[in-house]
């Protein structure tokens, strides 16, 4: 998920970073118990929040146990198990998958193709694991593709396969782990739905320059007509001129992902949960805002 789903650990209590880190050991556990050690490069923090949101709405308690950990061989570590966490890593698992491929066919990488070969057998198992996951989010992928291929000048409409990917990890996550509220799907969609949004947006806002310097695509230089040619203005000077219309989006959908959120029966992990979204989410979107041409935040922020 891209990597921009964060807490903000200086207004975290120290049993809360505890719990969060549990969660995110407690992924990289599971899937080297499961998959073997290599699968475990893929491990990101936002699987730990996905693990930890899907989870508040369960009434049983974490259960942290201590355990050695190979990466940390000092001092065991926090792990916490659970239906969530498990979930979590194969997304994690699915999504590398896909970003493999994507890599290999279109950037010819080697290490890309090395992976996804590595990854083949694995997929085969999580497709029979997980169908309905696995074919939306390679039918919403294939759309995404498009329209990257074509160029799309629709921010929304690019910006909506993406979403609908994140609606199906969210939504089969609450299907998985509790199979008879609908009301919970479709309350899990809608976050995923809006967290996609967010998450498109700030990725496209974040590589800018990259994108720029290197020609791939992103919808933010055709929907707001970056200018080149001999009149062509900096990257700072295009974040300038976009930057209100960055703004009322990003902070737009994390209203909206607040909301929903706010909507569910949270059992357990409110600290963590509001954390990332009222403060972690709105602080890396306050850093992407203020970037600039070097790549910083703006110093005064």
């Amino acid at each position: 998920m891209l990597g921009y789903v964060q807490i903000f650990k200086p207004e975290l209590k120290v049993r809360e970073y505890e719990v969060y880190m549990g969660y995110y050991c407690g992924v990289c556990k599971y899937i080297g118990a499961e998959y073997g050690n290599l699968p475990r490069m893929v491990l990101s923090y936002d699987a730990a929040f996905l693990a930890l949101l899907l989870a508040c709405v369960d009434e049983t308690p974490d259960a942290p146990v201590q355990e050695h950990c190979i990466a940390h061989h000092i001092k065991d570590k926090t792990i916490i198990r659970n239906r969530a966490v498990e979930y979590a890593g194969d997304v994690m698992l699915i999504l590398a998958w896909y970003k493999m491929l994507d890599d290999a066919h279109d950037e010819g990488k080697l290490y890309a193709k090395a992976s996804a070969r590595l990854l083949k057998r694995l997929h085969r198992k999580l497709v029979k694991k997980y169908p309905a996951l696995c074919d939306g989010i390679e039918i919403n992928l294939a759309k995404l593709n498009g329209l990257e291929k074509a160029k799309c000048a629709s921010l929304d409409e690019a910006a909506e396969s993406f979403s609908k990917i994140m609606d199906v990890i969210f939504c089969e996550g609450a299907r998985t782990l509790y199979p008879n509220s609908q009301e919970l799907h479709e309350t899990f969609g809608r976050i995923g739905y809006h967290m996609g949004k967010w998450i498109y947006l700030m990725d496209a806002a974040d590589d800018i320059e990259e994108n720029i310097e290197s020609g791939a695509y992103n919808p933010l230089l055709y929907r707001f007509e970056y200018r080149g040619g001999e009149d062509r203005e900096t990257p700072q000077q295009f974040r300038g001129r976009i930057r209100g219309d960055l703004e009322f989006n990003l902070y737009q959908y994390l209203a909206v992902l607040s909301q929903q959120a706010g909507s569910l029966d949270i059992q357990k992990n409110q600290g963590i949960i509001d954390n990332v979204i009222y403060l972690g989410m709105n602080r890396k979107t306050e850093e992407i805002l203020n970037k600039t041409d070097k790549g910083e935040s703006d110093e005064s922020i």
